[in-house]
């Protein structure tokens, strides 16, 4: 992550971009699109988009550490993505390694909690070792919780769920009355967090790609036209200025409002 002055509180930071601690969301899932379009359009392998890709994190995470957010959910690896080549998929669990190896000084520095969410069977043990090690290290952080989806598909998330719920149920610790959205929410991926209040997706792609499909349900929707390795940080304000400027109903009639 690129360095910040850890003295500028939130506020401070707020002000700049037009931005109010009220008006944040506390959630912000992405979905980090367009590295190989980004890539292809320079005549740059796909691993180039990925290596661009990688910088455009670390700028959105510092930022969301500074602003104050709570949770930042990046979907960095899904579980469709296994189809790919051999060698980008081997170079993209490398830049997952080096990132979390690399970033963890700065998750200390800025009192960030690490999470990662998705299937852990398939990932190699060089990958969980340090997974485990930064998840054990910032556990005792209190600032933004960093979650990163790996080897993640929101329908394996699902279905995991309700297998646990079914083996629950088989050992009479669950009734089947007992099932409703809060147990299921409580044995998914994301047990504990709040559900994202806003998901940003990056090269104008329409489309939420089987991500968080429980969780998104009345989440804002923001897409950006360019790809991740060009989005700013000053693209992230507008997204989050966006949103404040939403008034949310949630299947509810407001007055003044259509």
């Amino acid at each position: 992550m690129e360095d910040s002055d850890p003295t500028l509180k939130a506020p401070a930071a707020l002000a700049a971009p037009g931005l109010s601690a009220a008006s944040l969301p506390r959630h912000v899932a992405v979905i980090m699109d367009g590295n190989g379009r980004w890539a292809r359009r320079r005549g740059l392998p796909r691993t180039g988009g990925h290596q661009a890709g990688a910088k455009t994190v670390r700028r959105i995470v510092t930022e969301s550490a500074r602003l104050g957010l709570q949770y930042l959910t990046l979907y960095s690896f899904s579980i469709e993505n296994w189809k790919r080549p051999p060698e980008e998929v081997g170079f993209l669990m490398d830049l997952y390694v080096d990132y979390l190896e690399q970033e963890l000084p700065t998750m200390m520095g800025h009192d960030i909690r690490f999470a990662q969410i998705g299937r852990r069977e398939g990932l190699s043990p060089r990958v969980l070792g340090v997974v485990d090690k930064v998840l054990a290290a910032t556990a005792g952080n209190r600032g933004l919780v960093l979650t990163l989806a790996i080897n993640y598909g929101a329908r394996a998330e699902i279905t995991d769920a309700v297998r646990a719920i079914a083996r629950e149920v088989r050992a009479g610790s669950v009734a089947p009355e007992a099932i409703d959205e809060r147990l299921i929410s409580s044995r998914l991926y994301t047990a504990g967090m709040p559900d994202p209040d806003l998901l940003i997706r990056t090269a104008g792609e329409m489309r939420v790609s089987n991500y968080l499909l429980w969780q998104i349900s009345y989440a804002e929707l923001y897409v950006s036209p360019v790809c991740w390795p060009q989005f700013t940080v000053a693209q992230f304000h507008k997204a989050l200025r966006v949103y404040a400027g939403r008034q949310r109903k949630f299947g509810a009639v407001l007055d003044d409002v259509d």
